[in-house]
């Protein structure tokens, strides 16, 4: 009986099954829900900008924002280039990350901290565009929209109390806008001296976290406490106004510019000795400037000769007489293998006599170190020629100076008070209707104070300044800035036509101290003019 019944069960079930799928089939295919509606279909270009931004959710910045520029090329390089950015930065910021966790693990009792695995992953970081400003500053101010979604693979080992620990960190994410500022741009290579970089907007941070092998953001309330925290110690720290600086070079000695001229002629060599296997040298001098950047300079050859005679002049471009030297090498030349010194010697340069030519017989020594002992061996001596000659006062470039250096007050400037500097550059697009012979007229506290006229210009240079001394700071004060245009001819008809206009507040100046900019002229179609405001408080 129980296997009749357990036949019939089996035998209902499926004759149940069979009969459930033909209905359901039928159902699906005849009954449609009356809720359910056909899309609309239509062009893209008759949706609204929400519909838009609702289908296409990642449209870069730079169809979104046309202050942003598209920066494909910057993609692909970087795309191609990863594999050896990722190994460079890796490297460089364990090199910079090692010494700081070794001063830090003694005040945890921690025993090391190493890196087990450091790699960035395949995916390389995209920019979405990048937006660039453009000042009268010696400035470059970028901002990029990064987008970084990688898969990088940093394993850290700690051990403590002789346990080991591992912590890795996978599938990391950043969104962010940072600003990068490259100050001062200077003549010399990379020719920008400081990199500062800030935060616009606080940063998207997402990451995994494995401990001992273990998903520790899969604990509750865990992951978003690690990301709030991250969000806001990376805020506190960078976010704009405040700067990660990075120095790259002095900008003091960057921004130096030549003051002379260093002529060198090398005459002769004494005694040289012996470097071929067949009793003879094969000389040539090398001469460098320290501190410069440019490559050495060479005399000839002098073959088998132990007492060379090259009378050949080389000149030098001298910006820091005070810690420069003339640096002077001697070589033997080797057609195969590497070239072998044979002594050298230095010149500091404030020890030459401006404009007085002096020639100079140098011992040539092992190294530049006067304790060395090698140096007490004969080398031989070399026989140089050398005349400094600064240029004259009227010949050296101003443009060494700080551009964002703001000068005191002149004494007797009231105590509270200031020298408001007004230093009008130049125009640039204007148009009079009759005639261009652009001057310009300024108007402060009901003073007037006018520039010389350009004639027949439209975008002249004027370089002129003038200054008011004032017992207040200008804080609630405004600058009217005039633009006129007076006929060069005799006549009653159109003596004077009115350019444009502008009205500087002078708020920001105060707080500033300094401020380059230029400024759209009002009534004009296309005219704008530079100024350059500073504000010398009293000392």
């Amino acid at each position: 009986m129980g296997i009749v019944t357990t036949v019939m069960g089996f035998f209902g079930f499926g004759i149940g099954i069979t009969i459930g799928l033909v209905i359901g089939y039928y159902l699906f295919i005849y009954f449609h829900p009356t809720d359910v509606k056909d899309p609309d279909i239509c062009p893209l270009v008759e949706q609204g900008s929400q519909t838009v931004q609702q289908l296409l959710p990642e449209i870069p910045l730079w169809v979104k924002n046309p202050d942003y520029d598209r920066v494909d090329w910057l993609n692909k390089f970087i795309e191609y280039m990863w594999p050896y950015l990722d190994k460079a930065i890796c490297k460089t910021a364990k090199k910079i990350a090692e010494p700081i966790i070794a001063e830090q693990i003694p005040k945890y009792k921690i025993e090391s901290v190493e890196f087990e695995a450091l790699t960035l992953g395949c995916l390389p970081p995209t920019f979405q565009g990048m937006k660039v400003y453009i000042t009268e500053e010696k400035e470059l101010i970028m901002e990029p929209a990064l987008k970084w979604a990688g898969n990088p693979n940093i394993i850290v080992a700690v051990k403590a109390f002789g346990l080991k620990a591992t912590v890795q960190v996978v599938d990391f994410q950043v969104f962010a806008s940072p600003r990068i500022t490259l100050k001062p741009l200077v003549p010399s290579f990379p020719c920008f001296a400081k990199i500062l970089v800030s935060l616009m907007e606080r940063p998207h941070v997402d990451f995994g976290l494995k401990v001992l092998g273990a998903d520790a953001m899969s604990i509750p309330g865990l992951y978003r406490f690690v990301q709030e925290l991250i969000k806001d110690q990376v805020a506190n720290m960078y976010l704009w106004p405040k700067t990660l600086e990075v120095p790259i070079m002095d900008p003091a000695k960057a921004m130096k510019r030549p003051v002379g001229i260093l002529s060198v002629k090398v005459l002769r060599a004494m005694k040289l000795k012996k470097k071929d296997l067949l009793g003879a040298s094969d000389p040539y001098v090398k001469l460098k400037l320290t501190e410069d950047k440019l490559p050495s300079k060479k005399t000839n050859v002098k073959h088998k000769n132990l007492n060379p005679e090259w009378n050949e002049e080389f000149n030098f471009v001298v910006k820091d007489p005070e810690s420069q030297a003339l640096e002077v090498v001697i070589y033997d030349w080797e057609q195969v293998g590497k070239h072998e010194k044979m002594g050298l010697n230095a010149i500091p340069l404030k020890e030459l006599t401006p404009d007085e030519p002096k020639v100079m017989t140098l011992d040539l020594l092992k190294t530049m170190d006067p304790n060395d002992v090698q140096n007490e061996k004969s080398r031989g001596q070399i026989v140089v020629e050398v005349i400094y000659k600064p240029f004259r006062g009227d010949e050296i470039s101003n443009e060494s100076e700080d551009s964002n250096a703001v000068q005191k007050a002149p004494e007797g400037t009231p105590d509270g008070g200031g020298l408001l500097v007004v230093i009008l550059h130049e125009a640039q697009d204007l148009e009079g209707k009759h005639h261009t012979n652009p001057s310009v007229r300024l108007l402060f506290r009901g003073e007037e104070r006018k520039t010389k006229p350009v004639k027949k210009n439209r975008d002249p240079r004027w370089d002129e300044e003038f200054q008011f001394l004032l017992e207040e700071p200008p804080t609630n004060d405004k600058l009217h800035v005039e633009v006129v245009s007076i006929s060069s001819r005799m006549g009653l008809l159109h003596p004077k036509e009115n350019l444009g206009y502008v009205d500087i507040y002078l708020s920001d100046v105060v707080s500033n101290k300094r401020i380059n900019e230029r400024y759209h002229l009002i009534d004009s179609k296309n005219g704008r003019i530079q100024i350059e405001l500073q504000w010398r408080p009293a000392s």
